[in-house]
């Protein structure tokens, strides 16, 4: 991966609603991530996260896809050009294996957390 320099502010993802239910299909753009690395990180873990929400007991690994692309929400890093995780190269892979909790886990990298520490003290 290239060693981008993070724009001002830090790097951001954005979140897209696979359903259209929002404007340009954009739910919200989340900012502050140091690096590049974590940007991409949180983008996987949140897509990981949305394909598991998307999982029902027993549907098979297509159905799995069509339900994300429903109802689902997809993440990028904004320019990050090559260089930015999507979920083009994984999407696939996530309908067929059901993934564990780390994978998910994408609350721990998000920096909007950090805001919120610093208003309870």
């Amino acid at each position: 991966m290239s060693d981008l320099f993070a724009p001002e502010g830090g790097w951001r993802v954005r979140i897209l609603d696979m359903s259209g239910g929002a404007e340009d299909n954009i739910t919200e753009e989340i900012g502050g991530f140091p690096t590049l690395m974590q940007a991409n990180e949180f983008a996987r873990r949140y897509v990981r996260d949305s394909m598991e929400r998307c999982r029902a007991p027993g549907l098979s690994a297509r159905e799995v896809l069509d339900a994300w692309f429903a109802f689902g929400e997809d993440a990028l890093v904004i320019d990050a050009g090559e260089a930015g995780w999507t979920s083009a190269n994984a999407i696939a892979d996530f309908a067929e294996q059901p993934a564990r909790a780390e994978d998910r886990d994408w609350r721990s990298l998000d920096p909007r957390q950090d805001e919120a520490g610093e208003d309870e003290e």
